[in-house]
């Protein structure tokens, strides 16, 4: 019997060692489909369509995500979570762009947040994080 193909987000549940439930690998695959971070509410509507997730099973299972290092949050101008699929913890090494007009939060992937820092001596960085506040191209767009 062949293997059978598996996707993206089953491939990376596996790689990380963790079990591989429908909860998770629907959740990671609406991440990795998205075109930007999306709100608890938002992957709930997106996953609808495939039949209940309860609240509480999606909110364990982005927590889990998250702390796997397959998912990463960061907080809106709404003080709502959003989520993004990562590669890693070195994946959410990126700045975020926040538009301070429609609430979207965009991953930068392409904008490093490696620059230099002097911490205090004895210090140590364990995380960046790098948020840009401005109006995003669809609204720019929409006030011309």
């Amino acid at each position: 019997m062949p293997d059978t193909p598996t996707s993206p987000a089953d491939q990376m549940i596996r790689a990380s060692r963790g079990r591989n439930t429908s909860a998770r690998s629907r959740v990671l695959a609406a991440l990795l489909n998205a075109e930007r971070a999306l709100t608890h509410q938002e992957i709930a509507q997106r996953l609808d369509s495939q039949g209940i997730l309860d609240r509480v099973t999606l909110y364990r299972t982005l927590d889990w995500l998250v702390d796997q290092g397959l998912a990463h949050r960061v907080s809106g101008e709404d003080r709502a979570w959003r989520f993004n699929a990562s590669g890693g913890a070195e994946a959410h090494e990126h700045a975020h762009f926040k538009c301070t007009q429609c609430g979207q939060v965009f991953c930068l992937g392409e904008v490093s947040t490696a620059f230099a820092i002097q911490l205090p001596r004895g210090f140590q960085s364990r995380h960046i994080e790098l948020s840009i506040k401005g109006v995003c191209n669809a609204c720019a767009h929409r006030g011309q």
